[in-house]
């Protein structure tokens, strides 16, 4: 059975986490409307996704 044979240090166990952290979400520039909306994801105010008419567009209140 693998055991450590000394303690971690937190020098290291922070080098080995240093990946763990949330990163901010990306944002792409849509090439219809030129709104921003996150990849890979419908695009909420006109509706489609890659080109193709999902849902129906959001009426403008």
């Amino acid at each position: 059975m693998a055991v450590p044979r000394k303690k971690v240090s937190p020098m290291k166990k922070g080098q080995r986490r240093s990946h763990h952290a949330i990163a901010n979400p990306s944002y792409v520039e849509d090439k219809d409307s030129g709104e921003l909306r996150r990849p890979h994801h419908i695009d909420l105010k006109t509706g489609k996704y890659r080109g193709r008419q999902i849902l129906e567009p959001k009426a403008d209140v």
